[in-house]
């Protein structure tokens, strides 16, 4: 028997973090948890941090040849975190 105050909690954690404004944070992190994914090893062990504001991903390297490279394919870097992730959350990247 189900009560009338009863809640599901997938519904009560969407209405948490809506109400907390924790949505961009999440992003942020699946955007972190992918990146080796979609850039390799080689680039993620390049990486010293990144960081999601607005719809755009700021990226530091410790290379300034790696981030000439990757400022070419930025785009594409783009598309393949938003199809990896199954929504649209980097618009552009930034590589510092």
């Amino acid at each position: 028997m189900k009560k009338e105050n009863t809640h599901e909690l997938k519904d009560l954690l969407e209405q948490l973090v809506k109400a907390y404004r924790w949505s961009g944070k999440m992003d942020e992190m699946k955007v972190r948890d992918s990146w080796e994914k979609v850039v390799g090893n080689m680039i993620d062990r390049h990486t010293s941090e990144l960081k999601l504001k607005d719809k755009t991903l700021f990226v530091k390297l410790d290379s300034s040849a790696l981030r000439n490279e990757l400022m070419m394919a930025r785009t594409k870097i783009a598309e393949s975190i938003n199809k990896e992730l199954g929504k649209k959350i980097v618009d552009d990247i930034i590589f510092r």
